[in-house]
């Protein structure tokens, strides 16, 4: 099979000058800046316009709270890309890569999509369509899963899958939706999901460097570095408005939205990851790129599949609503509000970068650390603190 042109043209793309580690620090404390001020007054618009989340019988809030704070995501995903377009060690990998105003297009297409659901409320197949709407902008402004390597076969490039146009087409757009829903889903508790992208993005964007570091500062490498910081620090510029209690929900513009960056930085860096890179033999390495995309997504799309999974084997729509999240569970263990949020924080983190330290560290210590940090966080999911049997599930 032949080498895609956007994989061969990513192989010959010149090395920049080094790893830009200061301007990625500098773009994401840019995004969590705005990102902070923006919400602020975009909670002061949604109350104005009535884009207010009120209490209904799944919810764990109890008091009616502003939503549309998606919207002030996408401000500090607009001010930190301008940001970096003004940063010499980051503009020279736009060159090479069409990635970054992908991101921005289909961002903007999520965030109506999900706005419009949070003042009116859509009903599932329209935001489905809004969602695959999204994805296809990924695809077609050049954003797409390129090849998979496989641990099977003769070796060398008979290991790796390449797709052609339509292939890559699919599997970009089936990721985007999955990782899409699976961040919406997850979206039950105060912070949680900012809190679960920020963990994300930060393996993500960890992983990017080592990707960086490998190449020795190949140009090609920096768009998903830069995607993953900006969207570190959206996250970590909205939890202060939304960790319990919330001033602000993200609403359905949000949680989308982060669905649909965590989709497009394991897109840009496992999608179009080399294995020369690498070298041939190095197993580990080259499996890591799917290794991270399932760790970053895998309490939201495990959360995801078990509603699926619940709610047809009852006979309902996969889309209907219930009372049964891995975060329903936890309250109902006994765990209170903020207890079950850091629980869920400490299983994405172990798994996430659990899985960026096998390109780091010896495999077997990676693999007893992450061992033990599962062990924990099952022992303190299974065995919530003693504490007043009176007091409300929803502190």
């Amino acid at each position: 099979m032949s080498l895609h042109p956007a994989v061969a043209a990513a192989s010959v793309a010149p090395s920049g000058a080094g790893i830009p580690i200061r301007e990625l620090a500098l773009v994401g404390l840019t995004a969590a800046v705005v990102t902070f001020l923006a919400t602020g007054l975009i909670r002061l618009l949604a109350i104005r316009i009535g884009a207010v989340a009120y209490p209904r019988d799944r919810d764990v809030h109890v008091t009616p709270t502003p939503r549309l704070g998606g919207v002030g995501m996408y401000i500090g995903v607009l001010a930190a890309m301008l940001m970096a377009a003004q940063l010499p060690a980051l503009t020279r990998g736009f060159a090479f890569s069409s990635d970054v105003p992908a991101v921005l297009w289909a961002g903007l297409v999520i965030v109506v999509v999900g706005a419009l659901d949070d003042r009116f409320g859509l009903d599932s197949l329209t935001k489905f369509a809004g969602q695959v709407t999204a994805a296809g902008v990924l695809v077609l402004l050049g954003l797409q899963w390129l090849q998979v390597y496989f641990p099977f076969g003769g070796g060398g490039n008979s290991n790796i899958l390449v797709f052609d146009q339509l292939q890559a087409g699919l599997v970009t757009v089936g990721v985007t939706v999955l990782l899409v829903n699976a961040m919406n889903f997850v979206d039950g508790l105060d912070g949680l999901a900012a809190g679960i992208g920020l963990i994300a993005a930060l393996a993500m964007c960890a992983f990017s460097l080592g990707l960086l570091n490998r190449s020795g500062g190949d140009v090609s490498n920096h768009p998903p570095a830069l995607i993953a910081a900006v969207l570190a620090g959206v996250c970590l510029g909205f939890l202060p408005h939304n960790f319990e209690p919330a001033r602000i929900f993200m609403g359905d513009s949000g949680s989308m939205l982060i669905g649909l960056m965590l989709a497009a930085v394991s897109t840009s860096a496992s999608g179009k990851v080399s294995p020369i890179a690498y070298g041939g033999r190095d197993l580990v390495a080259l499996l890591t790129p799917l290794l991270v995309v399932g760790a970053v997504s895998f309490v939201p799309v495990l959360d995801l599949l078990m509603a699926v999974v619940r709610r047809t084997r009852a006979g309902r729509s996969p889309f209907s609503a219930d009372k049964l999240h891995l975060h329903h569970r936890l309250l109902e263990l006994g765990h209170s509000h903020r207890r079950s949020v850091l629980l869920i924080y400490f299983w994405t983190a172990v798994i996430a970068f659990g899985a960026v330290a096998t390109t780091l560290f010896d495999l077997r210590v990676v693999a007893l650390v992450m061992a033990a940090g599962l062990l924990l966080a099952l022992l303190g999911s299974a065995i919530p603190r003693l504490r007043d049997p009176q007091r409300s599930l929803n502190k």
